[in-house]
This record gives structure tokens, C-alpha cells and sequence, in this order.
């Protein structure tokens, strides 16, 4: 495998858009602070604010979890289910902030298709190092 080939192109394209994501759950931070008036170090006072820590903050321990994932998913188990599945990862983030935006308690859509996408990355990576360690062992 090389660092050319389509499906690590395509992972490293998820990666990319997972961090265009989070910067862009930032940087609505920034302007949600200066929307209500509310500077740093404040974290509460308005609604709205504490929405946009909380979908940033949540997206920051979610992305931890995800990129290694991601990565040793793509790298041991191959193909192109990795990458497709890293983008139903980012779609989730999206609809995740969408709707917590609107209504905190309308955020599970967008979180069970952040978590569930995690959690069967794992489980591809542990299948291809397996694999890999019982070819190489």
C-alpha cells in the first residue's frame, strides 16, 4: 500500500473534513461569544454560548476517538469501507450541531452516527492488525 492509493487518499480527504468541522464548531464559538457578549474566561450565561462549547467540546473528545480509529482502520483493515464510513462519522457531527443548536435533546441522531461509526472502526482495526499479526507471526 502506498500513500497514493485511492482509499488513503480518500481517508486522508475524512481527516481534513473532520478538522475543517471542528474548526468550524470553533470559530462559531468565537462569534456566538461576541454575538451575547460574553468573553473569555466566561463559559455560561447564554443559552446559545453554552450550546456552542458543548457541540465544540463534545466534538474535540469525539475526533480523539475517531482519527486513531480511523487511521488504524484504513491502514490494517484496507478498502474503502474505512473512509465511507469516516464520512458517515462527519455527516453525524454535523447533524449533531444542527440539532443540539435547535434543542439539546435533538442531538442523539447526529451522536449515534458519530459513536456508532467510532465503535465499528475499532472493531475493523482490531480485525485487520489481527490479521496482519497472524500473517507476520
Amino acid at each position: 500500500m502506498t500513500l497514493a492509493a485511492p482509499a488513503i487518499l480518500l481517508t486522508a480527504a475524512v481527516t481534513l473534513l473532520a478538522v475543517l468541522i471542528l474548526l468550524a464548531f470553533a470559530i462559531r464559538v468565537a462569534r456566538t461569544r461576541r454575538k451575547v457578549n460574553i468573553f473569555p474566561p466566561a463559559m455560561m450565561g447564554a443559552p446559545e454560548l453554552e450550546r456552542a462549547l458543548r457541540i465544540h467540546g463534545n466534538t474535540v473528545e469525539q475526533i480523539v476517538i475517531f482519527l486513531p480509529a480511523l487511521w488504524l482502520s484504513s491502514l490494517y483493515f484496507q478498502g474503502w469501507a474505512p473512509p465511507a464510513i469516516g464520512l458517515v462519522w462527519c455527516l453525524g457531527r454535523i447533524i449533531y450541531a444542527v440539532g443540539y443548536s435547535k434543542d439539546p435533546r435533538a442531538r442523539f441522531p447526529g451522536f449515534f452516527l458519530t459513536i456508532f461509526p467510532s465503535l465499528i472502526l475499532i472493531v475493523l482495526a482490531i480485525i485487520g492488525i489481527v490479521q496482519a499479526w497472524m500473517v507476520n507471526g
